[in-house]
């Protein structure tokens, strides 16, 4: 089914990060050596640029941020 929206492939879609880790006080940095992942890649999540996100990956930050999806992820409906 064809999407009505003509913005790009999930801009809808915002990444609240940045609060989660100003909340708990935790660097990205951190964050990244406790899930295993590049900080370049988280990176590119915090600032809303990434495309998609693993399921595993997306375990692994609510794991360490002790928080649901939904606290991370936002749909904006513009």
């Amino acid at each position: 089914m064809p999407r009505e929206n003509n913005s790009a492939e999930g801009a809808n879609i915002m990444v609240k990060l940045d609060d989660l880790l100003h909340e708990r006080r935790m660097t990205l940095t951190e964050l990244a050596e406790r899930v295993g992942l590049t900080l370049a890649n988280l990176s590119i999540l915090k600032t809303g640029k990434a495309k998609a996100i693993r399921f595993s990956t997306l375990e692994a930050i609510c794991r360490e941020l002790e928080c649901q999806p939904g606290d991370l992820l936002r749909y904006e409906n513009n």
